[in-house]
């Protein structure tokens, strides 16, 4: 249960800035039951297309590889102790942020208030999302993040809302009309929209470019290789390359093959569930033919493997620049006539699911490779994970849905704000340039060269140089969202970075327990908040911040 509602209130108030298909998610439960059908697919695929990656072409898999080492480390006595010193502390700051978040809770009776409003800088900073929010959640983010990426959220805020936003709103009038709400997307609301997705579409094409280079590159050297000289084979005959082999890795090989999920079975169940879902996703999705499903069950595959060894290569998914590739595609295959941008969204949801879930369950594989793992076992696990899913995340959903009238709004407590971006991505698909307010597509495209100059620049530089460049991905987030949560983020760096400046060693150890007792509590939090909010408790206190003069005339009503 904890891990439940965990999932649901991070993903839903922090991971929307991060993983955008739990946005798709919330556009409609029933495409989140289909997304997890399509992981059980990339499942059977990915269990055969594992001993590739691991096996015969080796690759590192960081993150994944990472995670086997801590892992191991936990067998071992002075991990062992470690570990216990580690769970406690995460109950400690787990304690800590259930009972702020319950705190909180008795101030928030009305719209805009309680800590969350805290006007930190004043009014005018406020009314342009520049405070702190006191959210444990985010501070916690921002312990685990890297400091270039909070850096880069925060100076991307300062950008956008502290000079770009004030400065455009001053056209109004010229630009778009004066006569339109902040919150329409022909008026300001455009630009912070579009311009976003521009940074976005920028900084995720040249990565992808060069990904898929370094991809296609060390591919063919890796086939050549094999071409030449024998290597590890994947069968039950032993290979000479296999005696060069620590006893370690060739202990870890022979489990690793010994339980392999059957080719034929895996390519089966392929098939089958590719001819189950394209004849009932139309049934849903009335937009998105059958025809659309089939194209993409066919590219699929190829697209998943590249993302699988890019993944590999540099432990970096392109599973949303995929996803942005389907919008595109099938929204503009479709048209605004017969239902493009619904058919875009539903299709990119189907596509950046299935090349993510490719680059992730590679990464739990060479886990389990490193571990000792059973991949028989790990694929059962997953299977009966992805079964639990399509009963939890309806669930989850259904919870935050009934218990929060303003879901997915501007503005509101869980704005979805990737909900947003992709959507006019899919508008901008099908309906061209025509639907952009006056001087946003000149924007839009100065915003696309620079993603992609400054990814130049950080790849020219030498490495102790080009960490300090800062990341257009991570800059565009707040573009629409606004800085406050940037501020939190930064709180958590400096908080680790002062720890670290005390005791490095004690920092690195119990740096992530922190982080994640904090998360976890607030998030832990949401599932009684919830439950109140469906029973109709409501909280007794409103918070809220006014200006001296906005004070002077509520006083002077009530007394009247």
């Amino acid at each position: 249960m904890c891990l439940l509602v965990f999932w649901g209130s991070f993903s839903l108030k922090c991971g929307l800035l991060l993983f955008p298909r739990l946005d798709l998610l919330i556009l409609s439960p029933l495409l989140g039951r289909k997304i997890l059908l399509f992981r059980l697919v990339l499942l059977l695929l990915l269990e055969s297309l594992s001993v590739i990656m691991i096996i015969d072409f080796k690759l590192t898999y960081p993150s994944g590889t990472a995670t086997a080492h801590l892992i191991n480390s936990f067998h071992t006595p002075a991990g062992a102790k470690l570990a216990k010193k580690q769970v406690k502390t995460l109950g400690k700051f787990f304690s800590f942020s259930f009972m702020w978040g319950f705190f909180q809770w008795f101030y928030t009776a009305g719209d805009h208030c309680g800590f969350s409003n805290f006007p930190t800088f004043g009014l005018k900073a406020y009314k342009n999302k520049f405070y702190f929010d006191f959210s444990a959640t985010y501070v916690g983010v921002g312990m685990i993040c890297p400091y270039i990426v909070n850096v880069s959220v925060l100076l991307g805020g300062i950008l956008s809302w502290g000079i770009m936003w004030p400065l455009i709103e001053n056209k109004r009038g010229d630009w778009y009309p004066a006569e339109l709400e902040t919150s329409d997307i022909h008026g300001l609301q455009g630009y912070r929209v579009f311009i976003a997705i521009a940074m976005i579409l920028g900084d995720g094409l040249y990565n992808f470019f060069k990904v898929l280079t370094r991809t296609l590159v060390a591919l063919l050297f890796q086939l050549r290789g094999r071409g030449t000289r024998n290597s590890l084979s994947v069968s039950d005959h032993p290979s000479p390359k296999s005696s060069k082999l620590s006893y370690d890795d060739q202990r870890r090989t022979r489990l690793f093959l010994k339980d392999q999920i059957p080719a034929w079975f895996a390519i089966s169940g392929y098939v089958a569930i590719a001819a189950v879902s394209t004849a009932t996703l139309p049934h849903i999705f009335h937009q998105l033919k059958w025809y659309y499903i089939l194209v993409i069950y066919i590219f699929a595959p190829t697209l998943a493997f590249c993302n699988a060894y890019g993944c590999g290569l540099t432990d970096w998914s392109l599973a949303s620049t995929y996803g942005k590739l389907a919008i595109f595609t099938i929204g503009a295959w479709a048209g605004a006539s017969h239902g493009g941008v619904i058919a875009g969204l539903a299709a990119c949801g189907v596509m950046m699911n299935i090349v993510s879930t490719a680059s992730d369950l590679t990464q739990d594989f060479k886990t389990g490779y490193l571990t000792l793992s059973s991949p028989r076992s790990m694929f059962v696990s997953q299977v009966i994970g992805t079964a639990m899913g399509c009963i939890i995340s309806p669930c989850v959903f259904w919870l935050f849905y009934k218990a929060f009238d303003d879901l997915g709004q501007p503005g509101s407590e869980y704005p979805s704000p990737n909900a947003v971006i992709y959507r006019n991505m899919a508008i901008l698909g099908v309906q061209g340039f025509s639907a952009l307010p006056k001087e946003c597509l000149l924007l839009c495209y100065i915003f696309f060269g620079t993603a992609i100059l400054i990814n130049l620049i950080k790849d020219t530089l030498a490495k102790r140089w080009a960490r300090f460049i800062p990341l257009p991905m991570a800059m565009a987030i707040p573009f629409y969202l606004g800085p406050y949560f940037a501020i939190d983020m930064c709180v958590g760096s400096f908080i680790l970075f002062v720890w670290e400046r005390i005791s490095k060693t004690k920092a690195d150890a119990f740096g992530p327990a922190v982080a994640s007792g904090l998360i976890c509590g607030e998030g832990i939090w949401t599932l009684p908040s919830s439950i109140l909010a469906l029973a109709g408790v409501k909280p007794p206190i409103c918070m809220k911040f006014l200006s001296g003069g906005t004070n002077n005339r509520v006083d002077t009503f009530l007394r009247s």
